[in-house]
């Protein structure tokens, strides 16, 4: 069975024709990861047996046509810092390299009341600290595009799963850009929904007041599907949305554009964006108009310092959240110790990598008794105003477009040398997560050497509505093929 270019949306019709069933399905998709994922490393561990079992019972209450979930017999990849009941959830660090937790996070409950089967769970850069899934302790992710570049991160594990054909939906997490970078680099479209409309319990933390999971599939009637059965409080979650009822993404995404405003930051457009991109964004702009949308230039002038608030802040708490990883109750303990504090020392030294050491020291510098007024607390004053701006730009527009990426997908090693470069990938992506708001990434074109492109789009807070249907219409209008071309078997 061919499925490399299967849509939620094709594996669901099939159900309904009887042309498979969900074990087979399931069947189909784990050869194709144990044969070609060799070659890509999306993977750091299999849901084999656990996941034929959940597609027996699918099948099951296909047959006896009981109520359908919204996922009924879909794949799922999960990426691996979010808790699986009795499956190894590892964070891609060597600190939890044995870690198998008690029980499921809220999400993977959804997923599992909605009839998904969890085939496995995604490679991700450690602790979710990374653009380019390269700072895993595992294994470094390859681009299925071009297998000698990078496929983004935190999430590109995940991202590289459905683009390589290895799954029909991938959960990512976002910090920064963390689903929207590597979406953007591997030819998918990935979501990062408003801060609060899904449940981050079982999430295992990097910087609490910007981690957000969302969903990374091939088009965006998948993703807006795939965000309907995520969605919802959850009062295991205190940032959780309370007031809000579920809303029915699908049958919106078809409405009528004609009259959305949206804006276009000129800060997003300067020097350091690389010209293929502009190229590719300009012709999606110019789609939208024909389409009925009125887009106007405007300026966001405090963009230019996000990334710095962003990387005090997210390091500040980062520094904080892992603090529990000490070599005393649970995760990696180094056999090397005399008394408590070279046990503490040791561990974080052996288990913890290179990029998550620096964010430690980054976030526990800036929030010393002599450094944080000058950094953590100027850091957050500005927090404050980029979400000013947004509700400002927001009283003109529907939404706000821009870029996902400023680069294209760089090579493997390229900039593991150069931190701050690296850090310069998520320019465009860090203040949506600074301000909580739903944010968007859907191919838009391919450079002159075959690799994706992504546009962004920004929404206001709980309007994932407006956002899915105007990336909806943009993706139907441009027709972009992400079909990859055969993977080779390693």
């Amino acid at each position: 069975m061919e499925i490399a270019g299967f849509k939620i949306q094709d594996i669901q019709q099939g159900y309904r024709e009887g042309k498979f069933s969900p074990t087979e399905i399931t069947k189909a998709y784990l050869e194709r990861i144990k044969e070609l994922d060799k070659g890509i490393q999306a993977f750091i561990h299999l849901n084999e047996e656990d996941a034929l079992l959940q597609a027996k019972d699918v099948a099951e209450k296909i047959q006896k046509k009981e109520t359908a979930g919204l996922l009924e017999g879909i794949p799922v990849a999960v990426k691996d810092n979010i808790c699986t009941k009795g499956l190894r959830t590892t964070c891609g660090s060597k600190m939890l390299e044995d870690f198998i937790p008690p029980y499921d996070a809220t999400l993977i409950k959804k997923l599992k009341e909605a009839g998904a089967i969890i085939i496995g769970k995604t490679n991700m850069d450690e602790f979710a600290m990374g653009s380019s899934t390269e700072n895993s302790a595992f294994a470094t992710t390859k681009n299925p595009w071009d297998t000698g570049k990078v496929p983004g991160g935190s999430s590109g594990g995940s991202a590289a799963a459905v683009a390589a054909g290895f799954a029909p939906l991938a959960i990512g997490s976002d910090t920064g850009g963390s689903i929207r970078q590597p979406a953007s680099f591997c030819g998918v479209v990935g979501l990062k929904p408003t801060y609060g409309l899904v449940s981050r319990y079982g999430l295992i933390a990097f910087a609490s007041s910007l981690d957000q999971i969302g969903p990374l599939t091939k088009t965006v009637e998948d993703c807006a599907l795939s965000l309907q059965a995520i969605q919802g409080p959850d009062s295991m979650d205190a940032t959780s949305y309370k007031e809000r009822s579920a809303e029915n993404y699908l049958e919106e995404i078809k409405g009528n554009i004609k009259g959305l405003k949206v804006g276009v930051p000129k800060e997003f457009f300067q020097k350091g964006l690389h010209g293929e991109i502009a190229k590719a964004i300009d012709k999606s702009m110019k789609l939208l108009e024909e389409m009925g949308a009125e887009l106007e230039e405007f300026s966001l002038p405090i963009m230019d310092t996000a990334l710095s608030a962003y990387y005090i802040i997210s390091s500040a708490e980062a520094s904080a959240n892992l603090a529990r990883y000490d070599g005393v109750r649970y995760g990696y303990r180094s056999e090397i110790f005399e008394g408590i504090n070279e046990l503490m020392v040791n561990s974080r030294t052996e288990a913890f990598g290179k990029e998550v050491k620096r964010r430690i020291m980054m976030g526990t510098y800036v929030l010393s008794s002599g450094y944080y007024d000058a950094y953590y607390n100027k850091a957050m004053m500005l927090r404050r105003k980029i979400k000013d701006s947004f509700s400002k730009a927001f009283e003109n527009y529907d939404v706000i477009l821009s870029p996902t990426s400023p680069i294209l997908p760089f090579g493997i090693g390229e900039k593991m040398e150069d931190p701050l470069e690296m850090y310069l990938a998520d320019i465009y992506t860090v203040s949506i997560n600074i301000a909580g708001l739903p944010a968007i990434s859907i191919p838009c074109g391919f450079s002159n050497t075959k690799l994706p492109i992504g546009l962004q789009l920004i929404g206001k807070p709980y309007q994932e509505n407006q956002l899915l249907k105007a990336a909806y219409h943009l993706e139907q209008q441009l027709e972009i093929d992400t079909t990859i071309p055969a993977l080779k078997e390693v």
